[in-house]
């Protein structure tokens, strides 16, 4: 089983949440990749360049695991579409109806995105701000949530008090799906106060997981 977490928008794996998870991991006596989905080039980052970067990760010979924290839970749920080796999907906070919830709080900033082509967005991880391409809105837009119905076994972790995407949108996503479970936390985006929480609902399916392919 391969293991693969996906950090968030303007984030990386230097973020807390991939070194807690990284370091529970490596508690069990196995690895969990942590891509660094920027590439060196925020400024060009697409959903679609997320989603091929992690599919050249995958090996064909083996079965997957993925963790995706909001933007990288987004993309964690299109890998698992379009890959069958994926087994085993953990959401945190995913960022279903990324551009629906995001876009109008830009106001008439995503007006002068457009004309000029460029936006200046804060980098958590590099404390600092960077443009981004106009063509991250336009890939997104050629992205349906409504597409994703591969039935992977999907456990979303998302808080109550989430003011960047809101709980509303995991639970639109479960609609539907049977293959979904949601818990619902008393936390923010973030969910830093209830990585423990998580860790302790995740791991048992981990080890569930890894019985069944040994």
């Amino acid at each position: 089983m391969q293991y693969i977490y996906l950090h968030g928008f303007a984030s990386s794996p230097r973020s807390s949440k991939a070194q807690y998870f990284s370091d529970r991991f490596r508690e069990l006596g196995l690895s969990l990749l942590t891509p660094d989905l920027n590439q060196g080039d925020f400024f060009h980052l697409s959903l679609s360049r997320q989603i091929q970067q992690v599919i050249s990760l995958l090996r064909q010979d083996e079965l997957v695991t993925l963790i995706g924290s909001s933007f990288g839970g987004l993309t964690a749920a299109w890998v698992a579409q379009r890959c069958p080796q994926v087994k085993q999907l953990f959401l945190l906070a995913p960022a279903f109806e990324f551009a629906a919830q995001w876009l109008p709080r830009l106001g008439s900033q995503l007006h002068q995105w457009q004309r000029t082509g460029s936006l200046a967005v804060y980098h958590y991880t590099e404390q600092r701000w960077l443009p981004l391409s106009y063509g991250f809105v336009e890939d997104l837009q050629t992205y349906d949530d409504a597409a994703l119905q591969r039935p992977v076994p999907t456990l979303i972790f998302h808080g109550t008090a989430d003011d960047v995407i809101s709980v509303a949108a995991s639970r639109h996503y479960n609609e539907g799906r049977p293959w979904v479970s949601r818990v619902e936390l008393d936390s923010d985006h973030t969910l830093t106060n209830a990585q423990e929480a998580i860790w302790g609902m995740m791991y048992p399916l981990i080890y569930q997981q890894l019985q069944v392919v040994s």
